[in-house]
């Protein structure tokens, strides 16, 4: 028991003298240091240091120098390329930081509100519905072990596209009195099933006993178009059917101007929506290429202008996003893009892609008069920050609607299939 006790002591005291020592501003800085920093060509980066540092830097060649100065270790990104930078104290090396200086990159930022059509591919499921035969109500869609979500892709071999398609294989079966061979996709794999349609009593007619739909609409918010490649990412977040819920797998579809036309303003418990509608003339500006959790990305026809940030902007990763002051640009009134105040709370650096990198509060009062917070269509509000597009907004707490998260740009940029570290590793290679 006393040689129990004496370690529970000394476990103890460790424990108490680690944590203070975590508290010890020389060694809240050296943890402060990054062991992989990654910058834009143009871009600095400091972070303090009250002990006697140096820096020496190895393979670097010309993409960035280092130095200490005034208690701040620095580093100036010059140019796309790759290396090493060694901290020093008293000559002996305390820690070595790999630096990547990436090619200077830009986008134009969003902010206009965009009506979206998707198709699906294939029919979606949406539903069952009993059909009233002679032998009593049945549903041959839920015999044959068709579920809510499945997608209908073939029937008897032939491509369905869209609703129309499936009827005159019903009323052939029907017929025939052959079943429908059935390719569905569930959960990302191909199904076959056998369907055989059944008359309805009060029509005559053959039915399959399946609530199908081949299109979904909606609005959204742009978030950034890249010039060299025409490739948009937009919303922030995957477009689910509002009856299944489930994440729409698209086929193709199409983006076109829209028109706010009112707002209900969101409350605790009840998040607000813009009300719009698609543009007089619809005409088509891109094409919807990609349906993923981090928004909708495809290529626009044109540029599209928001009038009032049309010229590109640099990025900033999410190791450089900061909590602090930011802005948004939306719409909340027609088609006009406006700036407003929002507040960077906190901001998760990422390694890997993840949607809810940011938690952001809307500041600007006009912006809280006019929609209570963050609302329905406001989702890929582009979020800038010190003249840098970090990210979008994508999601409003139910119980506090001023609030909500947001994703960083770097994922959507990746989704869209811009590869900002294309030149740098090809540079460095």
């Amino acid at each position: 028991m006393k040689i129990d006790k004496i370690r529970y002591i000394i476990g103890t005291f460790l424990l108490v003298s680690i944590m203070a020592l975590g508290f010890y501003k020389p060694v809240k800085e050296y943890l402060e240091i990054p062991l992989q920093l990654t910058l834009f060509e143009g871009q600095d980066f400091t972070v303090q240091s009250s002990l006697p540092v140096t820096t020496t830097t190895h393979n670097a060649n010309f993409a960035f120098s280092s130095a200490v100065e005034n208690k701040q270790i620095s580093v100036a990104a010059n140019e796309s390329g790759e290396g090493e930078m060694m901290v020093e104290l008293a000559g002996i090396p305390v820690k070595k930081v790999n630096v990547n200086v990436l090619s200077d990159f830009k986008v134009i930022p969003g902010g206009q509100s965009i009506g979206v059509k998707l198709n699906t591919l294939g029919v979606l499921v949406v539903g069952h519905h009993q059909i009233e035969t002679a032998d009593g109500k049945k549903s041959p869609g839920e015999i044959a072990g068709v579920e809510v979500g499945d997608i209908i892709k073939e029937i008897n071999g032939k491509k369905i596209e869209k609703m129309s398609d499936v009827g005159p294989f019903v009323q052939e079966s029907g017929k025939t009195g052959e079943p429908l061979n059935l390719v569905i996709v569930r959960d990302n794999e191909d199904i076959k099933a056998k369907l055989m349609p059944l008359k309805d009593k009060n029509d005559e007619a053959y039915r399959i006993g399946l609530y199908i739909r081949d299109s979904a609409a909606g609005i959204g918010t742009m978030t950034f178009y890249h010039p060299e490649t025409k490739k948009y990412g937009a919303l922030g977040h995957v477009i689910s059917d509002m009856d299944t819920k489930e994440p729409i797998v698209v086929s193709d579809g199409q983006i076109v101007r829209s028109t706010v036309t009112s707002i209900e303003k969101g409350s605790n418990g009840d998040p607000g929506e813009k009300l719009a509608r698609f543009s007089a003339d619809k005409e088509i500006i891109g094409n919807i290429k990609r349906n993923s959790p981090f928004g909708i990305f495809g290529e626009l026809n044109k540029q599209v202008n928001n009038g009032i940030m049309d010229k590109p902007l640099p990025i900033a990763l999410s190791h450089q996003v900061k909590p602090g002051p930011a802005k948004i640009l939306t719409v909340v009134e027609d088609d006009k893009v406006e700036e407003f105040d929002i507040e960077i709370v906190s901001a998760v650096p990422q390694k890997i892609p993840a949607t809810k990198g940011m938690v952001v509060k809307i500041t600007d009062k006009r912006l809280l008069e006019k929609t209570g917070g963050i609302v329905q269509g406001m989702s890929g509000s582009p979020i800038i920050q010190d003249g840098k597009l970090i990210g979008a907004v994508t999601h409003v707490f139910v119980n506090d609607p001023t609030s909500g998260y947001g994703v960083h740009i770097e994922w959507m940029l990746s989704e869209a299939g811009i590869d900002i570290y294309k030149k740098e590793q090809k540079k460095a290679s």
